[in-house]
C-alpha cells in the first residue's frame, strides 16, 4: 500500500499515512484539527529518451537466424536413441 504525506496548514504538523488507493484523502489534522494537504515528493525513477523497446537490449533477428542456420544442432544420444527406435 502507498504511503502519502500530509502537512497541516495551521499548525505546520506534518507526517506521513499508509493508505489504500481506494481510501479517501485525510482532511482534519490530527494534532490541532485543522486542514491538511497532501504533499507530493519526486518521483524515484525517470525515463528519459524517445522510449524504450522489447527489442533494445537484444540483438537484431537477422544476427540471430544467421547464426542459427549456418550451424545445425548436435543431437543427443536420447535423441538419436529415440529416433532410431521409431524408424525399426
Amino acid at each position: 500500500m502507498p504511503t502519502y504525506s500530509y502537512a497541516c496548514k495551521e499548525c505546520g504538523n506534518s507526517f506521513d499515512a499508509v493508505q489504500s488507493f481506494s481510501d479517501e484523502p485525510l482532511t482534519v489534522c490530527p494534532e490541532c484539527g485543522g486542514p491538511l494537504r497532501k504533499l507530493f515528493n519526486s518521483v524515484g525513477v525517470v525515463f528519459k529518451g524517445s522510449g524504450f523497446y522489447r527489442t533494445d537490449s537484444r540483438s537484431s533477428k537477422a544476427d540471430t537466424t544467421a547464426k542459427s542456420d549456418s550451424t545445425p544442432a548436435p543431437k543427443s544420444e536420447t535423441a538419436a536413441k529415440v529416433e532410431k527406435a521409431t524408424s525399426s
